[in-house]
């Protein structure tokens, strides 16, 4: 059983006359409950990865499947629907509204959701801003929140949809070390009690210790370093 799945993914970018290879025949499976972390430096192709996988962006050739559904064959309304129900998104910018509250920034991308309805949408923005320690601060506007406490608000607003997989780029990036640090106990933390699968594009360190499996990218290709039950691209 696999909430992810990359078979044979190319990836190509034209710029003007040139042809770039973001990704080269790339293969891995993600087993549920994983905190995974895809390393590499600044161009390695993690962050492209990282986008494929969350159907931000499409491959040039290969296939990828979320759960059991196979993204390459879905139309854009299908994905955008997709990523509402099963994937988060923390960013390293945090992407929060700077006019909306906590509370209306985490509410916010379930309104699309009609599946939930207004008290169920609710009673999940209260149990995950408590959940990362924002009780307290839920009518606060970005502006009025240090930099760890608008990541935490994006790691909410990631839970709050009831996804099976969350996809962190770079989300210590903005974040002094102490900061950065409480931040990844907490991912951890949801991650052992939700059994929410974490995926990571990252250069930090801590990231790759706290990981049960990092696989590097490096021109593009995958390279498994180290994890449980990795031979080949499984687990």
């Amino acid at each position: 059983m696999s909430v992810v799945r990359v078979e044979h993914v190319y990836k190509e970018y034209k710029l003007g006359n040139q042809t770039v290879q973001a990704l080269q025949d790339i293969s891995m499976v993600v087993a549920p409950g994983r905190f995974l972390a895809i390393a590499g430096p600044s161009g390695s192709g993690k962050t492209t990865l990282l986008n494929l996988i969350g159907c931000i962006d499409t491959p040039t050739k290969g296939d990828i499947f979320i759960g059991e559904e196979m993204v390459s064959r879905k139309t854009p309304d299908e994905l955008a629907d997709l990523r509402a129900r099963t994937l988060g998104f923390v960013f390293q910018t945090f992407n929060l509204l700077p006019v909306l509250t906590a509370w209306e920034n985490v509410e916010y991308p379930m309104l699309q959701r009609r599946d939930l309805g207004k008290k169920e949408r609710q009673e999940r923005v209260k149990q995950y801003l408590e959940i990362v320690g924002l009780g307290g601060k839920m009518r606060h506007r970005p502006n009025e929140l240090s930099g760890g406490q608008r990541q935490r608000v994006a790691i909410a607003r990631a839970l709050a949809g009831g996804p099976s997989i969350i996809l962190a780029d770079e989300p210590t990036a903005n974040l002094d070390s102490k900061t950065g640090e409480s931040i990844l106990a907490l991912m951890k933390q949801i991650n052992e009690s939700e059994k929410t699968t974490f995926i990571f594009s990252t250069h930090d360190f801590r990231i790759m210790e706290m990981a049960d499996r990092v696989v590097s990218v490096a021109d593009g290709r995958l390279v498994v370093e180290r994890g449980l039950h990795t031979q080949g691209m499984h687990g």
